[in-house]
């Protein structure tokens, strides 16, 4: 049934043929109308009206099914033509549209790979490898591109550092964006840097979304964000020590000795100034350990002001954010509002699994984190290589005593550092599974440990922010500007206690006015601040060094914030200001400061100067604070010379007595330097730095110490055949009250080629003063494979002891790793750092005749690196790099190769020595190790079907420790290793092998190793599509001397005295263009030992 308005006297009832039985046309008032007055063609499904007079009709009929009315043709009407000469309705052509090899990402520009594989032994559980790499960009349609990074892996590894959780370090960003609009999924930042009150930047996992809109009288922009957080900001500052360049701790927003920096993330200021990462730039930073360390060019004193602004991975709760605003601006006006939430989810706690009682302690501390700390103890079962505690009573108290058996009632407890004398327990040792703590009983009521069985809460927060800004510009010379915020944080959401103190608001305006534009520009401004008490933000919005620039101590109480200035500018001359400010704290504080600020350039010379004055007033103390800062720079025709003035006198009174309090300093400091060259090319430059630091000394401000400086920075020959580069600065500082010092920063490097190409040598050469941290580490077990390190109870008493540990020798054993611990103890050190390599290359001389001719035939390469900390004794140097006796830490190695007919197969000949000495210091032992070693290799074609090789070396590898007695040993090896190649085709070859190996202990018990070694190896590949490896030996140890030892183990290389069965085969097929596939078999046997087999199986697509 249908109804239809009556528009024509012809109607189209339906597409299809319809019924004659039960067909009725209806009018508006639902009653029959008459046939006589319509005519009906049911093949056409056409209606006729004879006299339109309705102006609604309603039909009611039925259709006919398809098949029944469908037209059936044996050839296609529509393909015949008329006779004729105009063939082109006969045939077109077009391109196949079959795709015979599929391609991923087909019409997309991309690279990287996916591997998937697992692996899979009677020796171990199954493994699953994984690895991503893809990059993706290009156009998916006419209007949308598309970004993309993926990056993913199992092995839990992060630049200079390493993972807390693995998904920590998988890296997804996908964009998609267009003319108008661009969507970003992933590995994302959020970030601010319009509004003042809403600065941030942060690394988050999500969505964000961003929408614009153009017109020529305005534009609009909307964005919208949702993400889990991945890291918190935190703040560190630090002053440097003279003559120490590091490494220096940086510790947690609580002091914990414990923070996992987030790659990347931080910003490192020195006296306001930002640094640049790198080891040719300023600092390096290892985000395991949390240290940073200064370059020797960038010498670290003690007047430094060291800021290390950073994230952290916070994983206590389930953390969302999300940031929302829109912006529009045209010519003269900018509207923007934007809206921040950040909130733990109280119920999704992560790292801390919170007790009902511990979430009772947070809901009674309010804001109050000293309250926030509850026993760590709990009871627990007894478990193999775990660090577990049973109570005892020692005099009234009741403590916790480690214990290992597995009758007593155990628990698991947590120690924390509170301090040196604040805590009733110390460290006791450190066995592989972690440190072992020890009551210790106080003294006279006074405490003896720094570490308590407590753990500090951490409560969930929320903290919301809204800002509403907007400027004008009515004419070219005048700008306004205002912004009002307002932020809601609450610091524990378990707790409604102080939450009257959660909502703060904050305001700004300013106006700044163009008064004369000619050639000098003359301008003023006003800017205004209003922040309440209880306003917070995400980051820091003032400039790095604000509180010292006012000499802030306590910011309590409603803030507000005045400052004017006036400024006459000129684009080619420069720019001079003046600058008035009022800080106001409406509790304690009232400061005013005039600033000067000049940085001009006339002609060759360049002029800057900064300076302040600052009065302020507190309810506890009163502050005259004078800066100033003069930089002067004349340039001649290929020289310069300058000079420098840094100024600065703090005096702070207090107010109860007029006395001057200890913080109050006087800093005067002069520089002249001179210099030749250009410094984009060739140049050296010359300095002398000189300052004087006064203290508080029986109520008046009296010299402290006196430091000179001589510095060099120089950058000599710069050419295609050679560079050399030198830095030196020399510091001494003459103390009134205790002993002088003196520290030293240098640097060489230096790279010089001869005889075209014929010698070359590279040297790198530097020296600096810093610390040597007293490492401690323990042992994590991972899967079997993706470690590094393997166990072995050589006492057999089921306790995983650190001198228990050895490198790995076989894939399934590597279930280890190791993990560095905090710590806070470090050794003052002379750190010297020199490299060198030296090759001697005669193959220039193969088209001369005579001597040149047979000297033609070799090639000889040396490298040496030392790097080497010894401790400092007063203001001594270590210049020597060779002199390392008595260093505490130490990375030496030498090794020298001469080569005959390298690379040619023809009597090809390699002598190779080798000698390397490394010395690590640990907070419970010392490690060293070194190795000396003779190699001679020959390579021998025989006609066209043999290859010889063959290869002897003597070695001597030495191992001493101060604690771990077992593992001091000297062992002398001899080998000797034939082998012989039959090359049936150039895809294949089959060799046999012979392995003679002597190796001796020659101290301590002696033991002793013949080993003979019968092997097979074939090679088989076909192009780059397929490739076959496999190989078989049969192993014969002689041992003598204990086998369960740690000098066992290096002897026996992991396997089993008497007859061994070692195998391999390895599978490797291209099934085409980007798909490959490895195939991975090996075992081994021993004997009175089952078969080890391990198979693994991995897919790799190639894109």
């Amino acid at each position: 049934m249908k109804d239809f308005e009556v528009v024509s006297d012809t109607i189209t009832i339906d597409s299809i043929s319809i019924s004659p039985y039960n067909f009725k046309v209806l009018d508006s008032a639902k009653q029959l109308i008459d046939s006589t007055l319509y005519s009906v063609n049911f093949a056409k499904a056409q209606l006729y009206i004879n006299k339109p007079k309705f102006k609604r009709i309603t039909v009611q009929y039925t259709a006919l099914p398809e098949f029944l009315t469908k037209t059936y043709y044996k050839f296609d009407e529509s393909l015949i033509v008329p006779q004729a000469t105009d063939l082109s309705r006969l045939y077109s052509v077009q391109k196949s549209t079959i795709n015979k090899n599929f391609l991923p990402f087909d019409g997309l520009q991309t690279s990287g790979s996916i591997l998937r594989g697992f692996t899979v032994g009677n020796n171990q559980n199954a493994v699953v490898n994984s690895n991503f790499d893809l990059q993706i960009s290009g156009n998916i349609s006419k209007d949308v591109q598309v970004r993309a990074s993926i990056t993913d892996s199992n092995v839990p590894l992060q630049e200079n550092g390493f993972s807390q959780r693995l998904d920590e370090f998988d890296r997804v960003f996908i964009e998609l964006f267009s003319k108008n609009w661009k969507i970003s999924a992933g590995d994302i930042n959020l970030f601010n840097t319009t509004n003042q009150f809403l600065r941030f930047n942060k690394k988050v996992a999500g969505v964000q979304i961003d929408v614009m809109t153009e017109s020529e009288e305005n534009d609009t922009h909307f964005f919208a964000s949702g993400a889990l957080v991945r890291g918190q900001f935190a703040r560190n500052s630090f002053t440097g020590e003279e003559g120490n360049q590091g490494p220096y701790k940086i510790t947690g927003t609580n002091t914990e000795e414990f923070t996992l920096l987030i790659s990347g993330s931080e910003t490192v200021y020195v006296n306001g100034a930002p640094l640049t990462r790198g080891e040719n730039n300023d600092y390096i930073i290892d985000y395991n350990t949390a240290e940073i360390t200064f370059m020797p060019t960038f010498p670290i004193t003690g007047n430094m002001r060291v800021v290390v602004e950073y994230q952290y991975a916070d994983r206590n709760y389930t953390r969302f954010v999300t940031y929302n605003g829109a912006e529009y601006k045209n010519d003269k006006l900018k509207l923007g509002v934007a809206f921040y939430n950040e909130n733990d989810v109280k119920n999704q706690p992560l790292q801390q699994d919170l007790t009902t009682s511990q979430k009772e302690i947070l809901s009674q501390a309010g804001d109050n984190a000293a309250l926030m700390v509850a026993p760590s103890a709990y009871n627990a079962a007894f478990e193999e290589n775990k660090i577990l505690y049973k109570k005892e009573l020692i005099g009234n108290e009741e403590v916790y005593v480690f214990s290992s058996n597995p009758d007593d009632e155990l628990f698991r407890v947590t120690f924390t550092y509170v301090g040196e004398g604040q805590g009733n327990y110390v460290i006791q040792t450190t066995i592989a599974s972690g440190r072992i703590s020890e009551y210790v009983a106080p003294v006279s009521d006074i405490k003896q440990g720094a570490y308590e069985p407590i753990v500090q809460l951490t409560p969930p927060n929320r903290l919301m922010i809204g800002v509403l800004n907007a400027d004008y510009t009515p004419t070219e010379k005048t700008a306004i500007s205002s912004e009002l915020a307002y932020s809601s944080n609450d610091v524990n959401l378990f707790s409604s206690i102080d939450d009257t103190d959660n909502e703060g608001f904050a305001g700004k305006f300013k106006w700044n006015q163009i008064l004369v534009d000619r050639n000098w520009k003359f301008a003023t401004g006003v800017n205004y601040e209003l922040i309440h008490k209880n306003f917070r933000t995400i980051e820091r919005y003032r400039n790095v060094e604000f509180s010292r620039d006012w000499d802030l101590l306590n910011t309590e109480g409603n803030q507000s914030y005045l400052s004017t200035n006036l400024s006459l500018s000129n684009t080619t001359k420069g720019i001079v200001s003046y600058v008035f400010e009022n800080l106001n704290y409406s509790e304690n504080f009232n400061g005013i400061r005039h600033n000067l600020l000049t940085n001009l350039k006339l002609n060759r010379t360049k002029i800057n100067v900064n300076s302040s004055l600052l009065s302020n007033n507190t309810n506890a103390y009163k502050t005259d604070f004078f800066r100033w800062y003069s930089h002067g720079k004349h340039h001649f025709s290929k020289s310069w010379i300058g000079a420098e003035l840094n100024a600065e006198s703090n005096k702070r009174y207090d107010k109860s007595t007029s006395e001057l309090e200890d913080i109050s300093h006087k800093l005067v400091e002069y520089e002249a330097f001179f210099g030749v060259g250009d410094t984009a090319k060739v140049y050296a430059e010359f300095g002398f730095n000189y300052q004087v630091t006064d203290s508080v000394q029986v109520q008046r401000l009296q010299k402290v110490n006196a430091a000179k400086t001589y510095f060099m920075r120089s950058k000599l020959i710069q050419n295609e055949a050679s560079n050399l580069s030198l830095f030196v600065n020399y510091r001494t500082i003459d103390h009134t009250n205790f002993d002088d010092e003196e520290s030293l920063n240098s640097r060489l490097l230096y790279r010089q080629q001869f005889f075209n190409n014929g010698v070359s040598l590279q040297t790198a050469y530097e020296t600096n003063s810093g610390v040597l941290p007293q490492q401690e580490f323990n042992y994590v077990e991972v899967d079997a494979g993706l470690g590094y390190f393997t166990w072995n109870d050589y006492n057999n008493n089921g306790i995983q002891e650190l001198d228990e540990f050895e490198v790995a020798q076989f894939q399934d054993e590597a279930n280890y790793v190791r993990v560095l611990l905090p710590t806070i103890n470090y050794i003052k050190t002379n750190q010297n750092k020199f490299s060198q390599s030296f090759t001697l290359n005669a193959t220039g001389w193969s088209d001369k005749k005579g001597f040149k001719k047979f000297l033609s035939h070799f090639v000889n390469q040396s490298f040496i690196v030392i790097d080497g900390k010894v401790k400092r004794e007063n203001s001594s140097f270590n210049l020597n790099p060779f002199a390392v006796n008595d260093a505490l830490a130490l990375n030496q190695s030498f090794k020298n190769s001469l080569f005959f007919n390298r690379g040619k197969q023809f009597f090809s000949t390699t002598y190779t020595f080798i000698n390397t000495d490394n010395k690590n210091a640990y907070s419970i032992n010392n490690q060293n190790n070194k190795l000396k070693s003779h190699q001679l290799l020959f390579n021998h074609r025989i006609k066209q079907w043999w290859l010889l090789d063959v290869k002897t070396s003597f070695s001597e590898n030495k191992s001493t420790s101060d604690v771990f007695t077992s593992r001091n040993y000297t062992i002398q090896s001899k080998e000797f290793n034939p082998k012989i190649s039959y090359l049936y085709s150039t895809n294949s070859r089959f060799e046999m092998l012979y392995h003679l190996k002597d190796k001796k202990n020659i101290i301590g018990d002696e033991e002793a190793l013949f080993i003979n070694t019968l092997g097979v190896n074939f090679i088989h590949t076909t192009g780059k599509n397929f490739s076959v490896n496999s190989s078989l030996n049969l192993v014969f140890n002689k041992f003598t001397g204990e086998t369960n030892s740690a000098v066992g183990y290096q002897l026996l290389e992991g396997l089993r005295p008497g007859t061994n069965y070692t195998w391999n085969v390895s599978f490797q097929k291209r099934i085409n263009s980007y798909l490959d596939v490895t195939f991975n078999y090996l075992g081994r046997k021993s004997e009175s030992v089952k078969a080890i087999h391990t198979g693994s199986l991995q897919l790799r697509a190639s894109f």
